[in-house]
């Protein structure tokens, strides 16, 4: 040991103690009647207090003697981050453990014959009066009652805990070995105060060093308080009377608000790649969520809502406390189909189902009200869990609510939402209702909104038609359902139809049994105007598409061509004109060098006939841009036209020679 060690035993009601420290120097003390925290440990040992990188792991009474205990000191370095780390226990008694059972029956080996029975639940008890009721003033009270027995019979069903936790107090009536920590610490001082073991009845009693372990370890730790906390569950009434709920909330709370750089306790932490980094400066923010997470909902709630009302921590560690919570409680909704006979719906018990439900809605109570408090992803897993597990109508309107706040930083795997009745092989996988009621939830935000800006709902629709294109794979989704999700959106949200035409023709490949009506209803979405030239060549030569979608793409196609060639035609009328209108110039001036009648009567003729030219050129191009749109209709009309007559060759015959098959098309 160098220069620091560490306490891991503790003596108790020492009438000569001796104390062990470095380099085996030893301390003599001389204690009557005296605890832990009155022993003044800090008075010897003013290094081993200063440094909180040693701490105190255990506790061990040994009975040197008769009339003596041995206070070892050991020691043991403390990791700054270390995960796994022994937790605190307490140790008390030197005897073997002789109880042993015969049928319902528990007993200790002894040359004495038993004078007292204690029934506990279906265990009986065979032991002796003269360890028990000096200690036990609840047994004092009962054999007082009974009078002068030989023998007693008492019924203790109703103590907390129950066999476990009476055994516990026995045994150390007995002198037996007994190891108390975080995990049965609950039971043991409710059982005890039941059996009212305290010092008024006997000195040194049970009461009082489960207290003094409770208040010198279990709160000074951080796992040990939360496995304290989270047993206070068996037994919730004893527990909030004796305080150990309140006490050990406090604790927790008070050490979630330690600043990261101040942490030297161990706390589990398993985020991606953070293992693999051996420097860190100060612990991460968040990492007190793993541990909490293994509360009971109530209990997490609790601590949660302590720490919010402080306002000490931002709320996106709030949130990244229920996302993380929620990942270790909620189901896991996949993005596959899930087997009928194994999926989480099937799986789940009615009560089961009640219980995942009231955690859910607990946790959406939970999440502050600051937007990006919590992602839109882990909002839209939520949404699509509460319409799983039938969560309430309000709960859902306050989710998709939520989500339409920040729909804009969602991805299209975000909005791939499990159908409720995704089991059925008939059914569609992906609960695109769920969708549309987030879309025009915000669409309905976004045009109540003044100065809306036209890129937001732009994103929103890009989105969509991503999306669209996902969920056109799913072999039972029917078109009236992409369609109406499609038309939620406004024209203006969409300044290109080029992912929308992908979706239809992702759908068409993959429902080939599609009808020529649900073709009509898919295609009547599409603005053709709307598709890029590349788009289009690709909708001329696509066969599952409907004749009628194919001439209008023709059409459109062509009057884009028109309009670009008459742009051409006019930009070199201009130039033309220019080019004149500067030679005219010219001319006049030769002409104005030889006199000046001359040259006034001639000025004002260019002008005059640039206009006239001018003026008849305007007249005619705005008559062309009037008809443009006629002459293609004609035009589209005589193609169709040839191409429903099989006597012509057209566009039937081009097709046919690159290999394309037009029996099959639909008008």
């Amino acid at each position: 040991m160098k220069n620091k060690c560490l306490i891991t035993d503790i003596a108790f009601n020492n009438i000569h103690g001796l104390l062990i420290v470095e380099h085996a120097t030893f301390l003599q003390v001389t204690y009557t009647e005296r605890s832990l925290i009155n022993f003044p440990f800090s008075r010897y040992f003013p290094k081993l207090f200063a440094d909180s990188f040693w701490f105190l792991t255990c506790i061990h009474v040994l009975h040197h003697s008769s009339n003596s205990n041995l206070l070892y000191l050991g020691s043991r370095a403390k990791h700054k981050y270390q995960d796994q780390i022994k937790m605190k226990f307490m140790r008390l008694g030197t005897r073997p453990d002789n109880f042993y059972t015969e049928e319902a029956t528990r007993t200790i080996l002894s040359d004495l014959p038993s004078d007292l029975t204690i029934c506990v639940n279906n265990i009986t008890y065979l032991l002796h009066r003269f360890p028990l009721v000096p200690k036990c003033g609840l047994l004092q009270r009962l054999c007082s009652d009974r009078g002068d027995c030989t023998r007693f019979a008492l019924e203790l069903h109703d103590i907390p805990g129950g066999e476990a936790a009476f055994e516990l107090c026995a045994k150390f009536c007995y002198g037996i070995t007994i190891d108390l920590s975080a995990h049965n610490f609950v039971p043991a001082i409710c059982a005890a105060k039941f059996l009212q073991m305290t010092d008024s009845v006997e000195k040194g009693n049970f009461v009082s060093k489960l207290e003094a372990f409770f208040n010198s370890c279990i709160l000074e730790g951080w796992k040990d308080s939360i496995v304290t906390l989270q047993t206070t569950v068996m037994l919730p009434e004893w527990s909030e009377n004796l305080g150990i709920i309140r006490r050990c909330i406090d604790s927790i709370v008070e050490k979630v608000l330690t600043p990261p750089t101040k942490v030297r306790w161990s706390y589990t932490y398993t985020r991606e790649g953070y293992a693999q980094k051996k420097h860190h400066q100060s612990a991460p923010k968040d990492w007190w969520t793993e541990d909490i997470a293994n509360l009971d909902i109530d209990l997490f709630r609790c601590i949660l809502n302590t720490v919010k009302l402080t306002n000490m921590l931002p709320p996106q560690l709030i949130g990244e406390a229920l996302h993380v919570y929620s990942c270790l409680w909620l189901p896991d909704l996949t993005k596959r189909r899930p087997n009928p006979e194994t999926s989480t719906a099937s799986q789940m018990s009615k009560q089961e189902s009640v219980n995942k439900k009231g955690q859910l809605e607990t946790i959406i109570s939970m999440i502050p009200e600051e937007k990006g408090s919590v992602s839109v992803g882990f909002l839209l897993r939520l949404l699509s869990l509460a319409n799983l597990l039938g969560a309430s109508p309000v709960i859902k309107t306050q989710l998709i609510r939520r989500c339409s706040l920040q729909l804009e930083d969602a991805t299209p795997n975000d909005l791939l939402l499990l159908s409720s009745n995704s089991c059925d092989d008939k059914d569609h996988i992906h609960d695109i209702a769920l969708v549309k009621a987030v879309v025009e939830c915000f669409i309905m935000r976004w045009r109540r909104q003044p100065n809306s800006s036209e890129d937001l709902i732009r994103k929103v629709g890009e989105l969509t038609d991503f999306y669209l294109k996902m969920v056109a794979r799913d072999a039972n989704m029917p078109v009236q359902k992409l369609v109406s999700l499609a038309k939620t959106l406004p024209e203006f949200a969409r300044p290109q139809h080029d992912n929308l035409y992908k979706a239809i023709n992702i759908y068409l490949k993959e429902h080939p049994e599609t009808s020529k009506e649900e073709k009509k209803q898919l295609c009547s979405i599409i603005d053709c105007e709307k598709l890029s030239p590349g788009v289009c060549a690709h909708a001329v030569k696509n066969e599952k598409l409907p004749l009628r979608m194919v001439v209008q793409v023709l059409f459109f196609d062509q009057e884009r061509s028109g309009s670009k060639a008459t742009a051409g035609h006019d930009f070199e009328t201009r130039n033309i004109q220019s080019k004149n209108q500067s030679n005219d110039e010219v001319k006049n001036k030769i002409v104005l060098g030889s006199g000046e009648e001359s040259s006034g009567g001639r000025s004002k003729t260019p002008d005059s006939t640039s206009r006239q030219k001018v003026e008849p050129e305007s007249k005619h191009n705005n008559n062309n841009n009037k008809s443009r749109r006629k002459k293609v209709v004609e035009m589209g009309s005589k193609k169709e036209r040839e191409i429903m007559d099989p006597r012509k060759t057209g566009i039937q015959t081009s097709r046919s020679e690159n290999g394309h098959n037009n029996k099959g098309r639909e008008r």
